[in-house]
């Protein structure tokens, strides 16, 4: 008997410890659209989540290089579980435990396939579509390798006006679609100690990306209780430098541009 829908993304969580949405909740995606995200995530290791809808789930692939606008770079695309629809919208910090860690929501919006059977082309291997995203746009293919019991895929960008040999999308857009930060702004929207004391990775290059993360989130919240502290004396006045470090941390995102023709 096949599995219902989501029974592995909910047998590996416990929802009463992490924020993660349990599906519960259906989000609303305008009739003939397909909503896709891909999600930064920062956990042993960084990877991102690239993640379509369809049939009521998000299909999820973690790619651990990011995507990539280059024709010529095939992005390993390792297939996971469905997630919710709801899923699309999360960002924050999930505690020990599964995928413990911090998760950004990189980039959002509507694809649609390229090939008349989406259930079909999955089966075959080779799904063809078209995103609409902040940062990711124009014509990709997601393959099937025949390595690691049918896991593994490779995501690569076709050749189009939107295409790049040359932009680093990932270094030219690292920041939030939904709410303009980095990870130091979202782990400083929780408790950053659990960080210091349960951490997700303690050594390499994640280790060393936590040790930098914590202490900057350390600092926006000593800045931000700071400023709770005189405003409550009446001095509400911001210092410059904490602008010029509030501006830096919010700076806001940049639409790509096409080629030029």
């Amino acid at each position: 008997m096949p599995k219902p829908p989501l029974a592995d993304y909910r047998a590996k969580r416990d929802f009463t410890k992490t924020p993660e949405p349990a599906g519960v909740t259906k989000r609303s995606t305008p009739p003939g659209r397909r909503f896709f995200c891909v999600q930064k995530h920062l956990a042993s290791h960084l990877h991102y989540d690239f993640r379509l809808e369809h049939d009521g789930v998000l299909l999820s692939w973690a790619v651990p290089k990011g995507p990539s606008l280059d024709p010529a770079e095939k992005r390993l695309a390792m297939h996971v579980e469905d997630h919710p629809l709801d899923y699309g919208d999360f960002e924050g910090v999930i505690p020990e435990g599964y995928g413990a860690g911090i998760v950004m929501l990189w980039d959002r919006g509507t694809w649609e396939p390229e090939v008349e059977d989406v259930r079909a082309a999955l089966e075959r291997g080779d799904l063809k579509m078209r995103l609409d995203g902040f940062k990711l746009k124009g014509s990709w293919v997601l393959v099937r390798t025949r390595q690691v019991e049918g896991r593994s895929w490779l995501l690569i960008k076709h050749r189009d006006e939107w295409s790049s040999g040359e932009l680093d999308i990932l270094e030219f857009a690292p920041l939030s679609v939904k709410a303009g930060g980095d990870f130091a702004d979202i782990l400083a929207q929780d408790q950053p100690d659990i960080w210091t004391s349960n951490r997700p990775a303690r050594s390499g290059e994640a280790g060393q990306m936590f040790q930098t993360i914590i202490g900057r989130a350390l600092a926006i919240k000593a800045e931000r209780e700071e400023r709770g502290r005189r405003k409550a004396r009446g001095g509400g006045r911001t210092t410059p430098a904490a602008a010029g470090q509030k501006k830096t941390a919010r700076s806001t995102q940049k639409r790509v541009p096409p080629k030029a023709r």
